[in-house]
């Protein structure tokens, strides 16, 4: 079954594409707070707000883009949201040439890349499901997340790298080009689509509002959509306050060089990797519930190891690159997992509304979060606010321990329209 999907043309485009844009993400994600910490000399307080920019568009547009994306050819919207964020961040690289790039520029950038950025998530999980049978989700979102995987070894290492070597514009430039690669292997997408969401009459669209409410009623009447929204919401909230300070606590009181941090981040990505070969077996071995409430509670928990660390870099880095591969490998097993479950459980015309209100309830708070831990940097300290917001994380695991989530056997029931 594994090698059929390679064998689809389809499917390996879009592998490539994903890996491509995540490659961007990775490297953007590093490159603007990184500028801004080494070169703008940005507080806690402006990190804060920097990752709170980038973050907003989740909480303003989420909804809004599930609604679309379940009307509209999502071959169509990820191309069109690579170019958007190629010229976005080529825009950043020549703001940088001649000497623009200052904090208010980097607001700009970093909303507009995050908005086009929901835009591409929402479509890319509709599109597997319009691409692949149910009974391939799994090892396709296995594939899929694997790329997620290589782009986090690959993207923030050489991110950091850039920027401490060349500098922000040319570590901007790499983002662009990384999503031009991605726009030119999704733009061959062979497959025509069948939007399964048609309007109710012809030529009378439903209402976008409509569709949201659907959406949101759906995921609130399932279950396990619910929890699942919960304990990202939980999550997503401490970590990114967790990831604000952290930015901060690495190069400040751990004295590490941007290569470093970069170095410390990508370690994350072998992790990743390994949790996406486990997604494809351990449920099937031990049940969807155990596998999401164990992955959930190392790959968070290992975290309240990193304000425990002092020393010079020798010490610090070997044990940052140690923490950030456990948490790799755990989140990502839970992020695998948790999109085979909702994608089972929704039917074809809801899969991007589904995932739409479940980005919203889940990474919504994000904002918050981030703006939470510069602010609290700012008076507590960076470590011990790290203690804090790191074991904030482990709400997301005693979520699901306490719902029925944490009881699903090894299958998934069927979409609701399919059940008997």
């Amino acid at each position: 079954m594994a090698s059929s999907l390679w064998r689809d043309s389809d499917f390996r485009g879009l592998w490539v594409g994903q890996t491509a844009s995540q490659l961007g993400e990775h490297t953007g994600l590093v490159v603007l707070p990184l500028f801004a910490v080494l070169a703008l000399d940005a507080g806690a307080t402006e990190l804060g707000v920097l990752r709170a920019v980038g973050q907003a568009p989740v909480l303003l547009l989420s909804l809004f883009v599930g609604a679309w994306v379940d009307r509209w050819r999502t071959r169509t919207v990820m191309v069109l949201t690579d170019a958007g964020r190629a010229v976005a961040l080529g825009a950043a690289a020549v703001a940088g040439l001649f000497g623009w790039l200052g904090l208010p520029t980097l607001f700009v950038i970093a909303f507009a890349v995050g908005a086009l950025s929901v835009f591409f998530d929402v479509a890319y999980q509709a599109c597997l499901v319009r691409l692949v049978g149910r009974d391939q989700l799994v090892r396709g979102n296995s594939a899929l997340e694997g790329s997620r995987s290589a782009a986090q070894i690959g993207g923030p290492a050489l991110g950091g790298a850039l920027v401490s070597l060349l500098s922000a514009p040319i570590a901007a430039a790499s983002s662009a080009l990384f999503f031009a690669l991605s726009f030119l292997s999704i733009r061959r997408l062979r497959r025509t689509e069948s939007i399964p969401d048609r309007p109710d009459r012809p030529g009378r669209p439903s209402r976008v509002w409509r569709r949201i409410h659907e959406g949101l009623r759906f995921v609130v009447g399932d279950t396990a959509l619910r929890t699942v929204c919960l304990a990202s919401a939980a999550f997503q909230f401490s970590f990114a306050a967790v990831m604000t300070v952290y930015l901060l606590y690495l190069p400040r009181e751990l004295h590490l060089s941007g290569t470093a941090v970069g170095l410390a981040l990508a370690a994350t990505g072998p992790g990743a990797l390994l949790g996406s070969l486990l997604a494809a077996r351990l449920p099937n071995r031990f049940g969807y519930g155990p596998v999401l409430v164990a992955g959930a509670a190392l790959g968070d928990g290992v975290f309240l190891c990193v304000p425990a660390l002092h020393g010079s870099p020798a010490v610090t880095v070997p044990a940052l690159l140690a923490v950030n591969f456990v948490f790799g490998a755990g989140s990502q097993l839970v992020n695998v997992t948790v999109m085979a479950v909702r994608q089972t459980v929704t039917p074809d015309g809801m899969q991007g509304r589904a995932a739409a209100t479940i980005t919203f309830v889940g990474m919504g708070l994000s904002p918050l979060g981030s703006l939470l831990g510069g602010l609290l940097a700012e008076e507590w300290g960076s470590r011990t606010t790290l203690w804090v917001t790191a074991a904030g994380m482990l709400v997301s695991p005693l979520v699901m321990t306490l719902s029925p989530l944490a009881r699903l056997g090894r299958t998934v029931p069927a979409p609701r329209s399919r059940r008997s």
